[in-house]
């Protein structure tokens, strides 16, 4: 069940990038789909830590990106991105390579930010829909 769900999830951010035609299956969200489905106790993998955990990544690392493309520039926001994940009360370690995607990417930053959220919102939702079906308890929390 754990990963027809994961299929059926990351094909989902598969097809609204498809449609939408901008990238919203990117690493670090298979990443997070693995973590929230495979420990949904963690508090890593609650929706607070998903979805605040990319969007501050997202966030950071085009902030960096405006600065610098370099490989160190994403290496300072991937870094960032932990320390305010962490001090938020939001850590998530996937996040840390969207900051440094969102350092590295070249056009369309507000896209990449809006992508991040909408495709960390989309991993919690069917992880909450899964745990229903199979009677789980995920969320543990929200806030």
């Amino acid at each position: 069940m754990i990963s027809l769900a994961s299929i059926i999830a990351l094909g989902s951010l598969a097809l609204l990038g498809e449609v939408s035609g901008h990238l919203l299956l990117i690493p670090p969200m298979a990443a997070s789909m693995a973590l929230v489905s495979s420990a949904p106790l963690s508090p890593l993998s609650q929706p607070r830590s998903v979805i605040g955990g990319h969007s501050i990544a997202a966030v950071v690392g085009v902030c960096a990106g405006l600065v610098s493309h370099s490989v160190w520039a994403a290496v300072i926001a991937g870094g960032l991105t932990i320390g305010i994940t962490l001090w938020m009360r939001m850590p998530h370690s996937p996040a840390a390579a969207t900051a440094v995607i969102g350092t590295l990417a070249t056009t369309e930053q507000v896209a990449f930010v809006v992508c991040s959220v909408i495709a960390a919102c989309v991993l919690v939702a069917f992880e909450i829909l899964r745990s229903r079906l199979s009677r789980g308890s995920y969320p543990v929390y929200w806030i």
